[in-house]
Formats: C-alpha cells, sequence, structure tokens
C-alpha cells in the first residue's frame, strides 16, 4: 500500500491515535460507528433479512449519523417545479450560461440543485459529461484490464466500510458494492501512477448514489485531477500545503479559534484530511452535504476552505464553546464528531457565502505572505500544472477563498 504517513506530530499516543483515526489513511485502523465487532455493516444481507429495518429517509439511510428525521422543512412543490424548469433552460443553453451568466448559475448552485437533475448538473459543472462523450468505450475498456491485485485487495476490504447505513451499499455484494469496486479498479487501472487512495472511496460512493457507474467514474477523474490534484497520490503534500494554507486563513478569519488549536498543537490534518478529501461526505448532515457538492462543483476547492473555516468558527469561535474544550482530547472529539443538531443547512450555505465577501481582506493580505511559500512547495507536490486556481471548472479567485 502507497505510504500515507503524515510527519512531524510526534510520537505521543493521543497524538497517534487521533491521526490513525481521522485520516482516512490507515485503512485497517478506521473506525466506522455502526460497524460489528467483526468489521461486518449492520447493513449486510444476514441483518436485513433477519431484523425490521426502519423506513429509509428521503436521502435513502436506513440509519446512522447522517440518517435524517422526519419533519425537515421540504420546499414547496410549486417552487421545486419552478426551480428545475429554470435549470432544464440552463442545461439546454448551457455553453451560454457558463460564458456569459456565470454568477446566475453560481448563485443557483447555492441555492440548491433540484435533486432530480442534480447528476446531470454536476456532471455538466464538472466538465466530466464532455470528458465521457470524449471517451466512448473507455470505462468499459478499463473493466476488462485485471488491474493490480495489491489495489483490488485493499478496494475489496474497503468497500463494506462506505456508507453502510445507505440502502444502496448496506448488502455485501450488493449492486451497490460491486459498482464501487467497479469505479475503483477502474481509476487504478486509469492512473496507475496513482493507483487508489481509501479517501476515495467515500467520493465515488456519494457519486454513486446520483448517478450510474460509467458516469460517476469520469466525474472521481473530474474531482482527482481538476478540482483537488495531488490530494490522493502518495505522500499527501497536497494535503499538508492546503493545511498550511488552511491554518493562515484561519488565523485571520478566527482568531480564537486559532490560539485554541495552536495551544493543543493541533495541526490542521488531523482533522481536515477527512473533511477536505472525502468532502465532508464523512462529517455532516446528508442536506448539508449535498448542498455543499453542489457549491464545489460550480465554484472548485475554494468551497471546501470556506466550509472548514465556517465549521471552526461555529465550533471554536466563542468563549463559551471554548470552555468545553479544555484539552486535546475534547477538542479533537468535537471536531471529529459535529452534532447535527449544531449545523443547520441554510445557516451553513449563508455563512459560507458570507464568507466569501468578508474575507477579501484576508484573502489579499494572504496571497502576499503565502506566495513564497507556496511556490517552494510546488517542486515537491509536482503541482505546477496543475495548481487549484488554476484548474477549476470556471475562472476562479485567485486564491482559495
Amino acid at each position: 500500500m502507497k505510504c500515507r504517513r503524515v510527519w512531524g506530530w510526534g510520537n505521543s499516543p493521543d497524538t497517534l491515535s487521533y491521526l490513525e483515526s481521522a485520516s482516512l489513511m490507515s485503512g485497517t485502523l478506521e473506525s466506522l460507528s455502526g460497524l460489528g465487532e467483526d468489521g461486518s455493516s449492520v447493513g449486510s444481507d444476514s441483518e436485513i433479512n433477519g431484523l425490521t429495518i426502519r423506513r429509509t429517509d428521503k436521502y435513502g439511510f436506513l440509519g446512522g449519523s447522517q440518517y435524517s428525521e422526519g419533519g425537515e422543512k421540504d420546499i414547496r412543490v410549486e417552487v421545486a417545479r419552478q426551480r428545475e424548469i429554470k435549470w432544464i433552460d440552463m442545461f439546454n443553453n448551457w455553453d451560454k450560461w457558463v460564458k456569459h451568466r456565470f454568477q446566475k448559475v453560481k448563485l443557483r448552485c447555492r441555492k440548491g440543485i433540484p435533486s432530480s437533475l442534480r447528476a446531470k448538473a454536476w456532471q455538466l459543472l464538472s466538465n466530466s459529461q464532455e470528458l465521457l462523450e470524449a471517451n466512448r468505450g473507455k470505462f468499459e475498456e478499463l473493466e476488462r484490464e485485471q488491474g493490480e491485485a495489491k489495489w483490488l485487495d485493499i478496494i475489496e476490504k474497503d468497500l463494506h466500510r462506505q456508507f453502510p447505513f445507505h440502502e444502496m451499499f448496506a448488502a455485501r455484494g450488493g449492486h451497490g458494492q460491486q459498482d464501487l469496486y467497479r469505479i475503483l479498479k477502474a481509476y487504478t487501472i486509469y492512473r496507475p501512477d496513482e493507483g487508489y487512495c481509501q479517501a476515495q472511496a467515500p467520493v465515488a460512493a456519494v457519486l454513486l448514489m446520483h448517478m450510474p457507474a460509467e458516469q460517476a467514474f469520469w466525474c472521481l477523474v473530474q474531482i482527482c485531477e481538476k478540482y483537488l490534484p495531488g490530494y490522493y497520490s502518495a505522500g499527501l503534500e497536497a494535503i499538508q500545503l492546503d493545511g498550511e494554507i488552511f491554518f493562515s486563513l484561519l488565523r485571520r478569519t478566527c482568531p480564537m479559534a486559532y490560539r485554541h488549536l495552536k495551544k493543543f498543537k493541533i495541526d490542521p490534518i488531523l482533522y481536515m484530511t477527512e473533511w477536505f478529501m472525502c468532502i465532508f461526505s464523512r462529517t455532516l448532515p446528508w442536506s448539508c452535504v449535498l448542498r455543499v457538492w453542489d457549491m464545489f462543483f460550480c465554484e472548485g476547492v475554494k468551497i471546501v476552505f470556506r466550509v472548514g473555516l465556517v465549521l471552526l468558527k461555529q465550533m471554536l469561535g466563542s468563549v463559551d464553546k471554548l470552555r468545553e474544550l479544555q484539552g486535546m482530547y475534547e477538542t479533537m472529539e468535537r471536531l471529529r464528531n459535529i452534532s447535527p443538531d449544531t449545523i443547520r443547512e441554510d445557516l451553513l450555505v449563508q455563512e459560507v457565502g458570507i464568507s466569501s465577501s468578508n474575507m477579501y481582506t484576508s484573502k489579499i493580505c494572504f496571497c502576499f505572505d503565502s506566495w513564497t511559500r507556496v511556490m517552494s512547495h510546488l517542486s515537491c507536490c509536482d503541482r505546477s500544472s496543475n495548481l487549484h486556481f488554476l484548474c477549476l471548472p470556471h475562472p476562479p479567485t485567485f486564491f482559495p477563498i
């Protein structure tokens, strides 16, 4: 397996345990609430057949931390229909909308893409549909190849860990797990120099919840190569670089949270690895996950930075909140187990939008004192041809904010 070690955190037992559980890079050390003692998912075939499982929520979850209880506020039917009509009109004239009215596209993505059109929108926003059309038959060709045994073995072991409470992946060996295997195997053949990274599995699983395997594969390719280049490569250089950038931004946007994390020597890599590499799919309530992904596909990696900053501000941004967090252990528990009750979908999206304007000054200041450091890392990260701010789907701001 590729090296996933993160350096510089010392050797204290507490630090290592958090690193192992938070980074997703440990594979066999990864723990998921809801897995049985033997590692089986609660949603396995035998258990589903032997137990009465409550009905799924509107996203397909049977239970678990991302299960949505009833009583959520739904959009009125007539409003939803009007949004669908507007999106269909955009689809019919997509190139013109992106070229001449991109701000309107961005606004509609922030309002939330209609669930019935989300798959189509994600593919158009990411240009993965164009990639698929240019590579007809390529996915089937990749499937027919054997693949490297070392990657296939790891992928096979990881399948049951991906959203075990979702109806699509609950059954061992079911269609969802089979398609997930097909996608992850195909990527190792498509990019043999990168192989497989365990954080790709939940990302691919989210895509499969919305689209067929071939479409999901090309969408995954765009995420790995266009949106988050270098994130899934051996060594984690890219995520470590972005961790430095993220921490510098936090110092300017929420000094209280920055000082608290600095005080207890909680490096960004300890919590942001799962946040960023999985695009919050294992962290937030599912309604929030979808809204974040809608914005992410439209605006790029800066959305991931903004969401991370908003979360830290909400959890660590006041004296009252910090009174409960008297050490590294309590702080890491808070960051690793974000209570769904503390994150409201509309508030999160609103704060992400506000941060884009409020942090403009911080962005300007940050550009000057970080550019030298960014450039110094390029040689080790090999990102000179695919920097975040050069490879977003549409003209981006200069830096992630």
